[in-house]
C-alpha cells in the first residue's frame, strides 16, 4: 500500500502539469552517515517491481522492497518530498562530525566514531 498526502498529491500534479507523467519510483538510497532512506525518482517499471495506481500517478517499488516497507507514506515538507515506511532504518550516531574527518564506517555502512 502506498499512502500520499493530498499536499504531496498536489506537489506531483503542479509538476506534471506541462509535462508527461512518468512513472515515480520508490527506491531505498545510501545515506552516508544519516543511514539509508527512502527516496523518490522518475524511472520505469519492470518486471521486478510491484505497480501502484494512486491518484492518477504510478509508483513502483522493486517486488522485495514493497514487502519489507509497506505501508509507504509519501508527504512534502520545506525540504522536498518525505517518504516514511516500516523499515526500521537507522542513521549514524555520531551526526554532522562525520564530514570532519573523525569518523569512520561500521559494518553496517553507518557512521561511527
Amino acid at each position: 500500500m502506498v499512502n500520499i498526502s493530498e499536499n504531496a498529491i498536489n506537489e506531483l500534479k503542479a509538476y506534471f502539469e506541462d509535462k508527461d507523467k512518468s512513472p515515480i519510483r520508490v527506491y531505498l538510497a545510501p545515506g552516508g552517515c544519516s543511514g539509508p532512506r527512502m527516496a523518490l525518482a522518475l524511472d520505469q517499471a519492470n518486471e521486478n517491481d510491484e505497480v501502484v495506481e494512486h491518484d492518477g500517478f504510478t509508483f513502483v517499488v522493486e517486488k522485495e522492497l514493497y514487502e519489507q516497507a509497506k505501508p509507504i507514506s509519501i508527504d512534502i515538507s520545506y525540504m522536498g518530498f518525505t517518504v516514511d515506511s516500516a523499515l526500521p532504518l537507522g542513521g549514524g550516531s555520531c551526526g554532522s562530525s562525520c564530514g570532519s574527518g573523525g569518523c569512520g564506517t561500521d559494518s553496517s555502512g553507518g557512521c561511527c566514531c
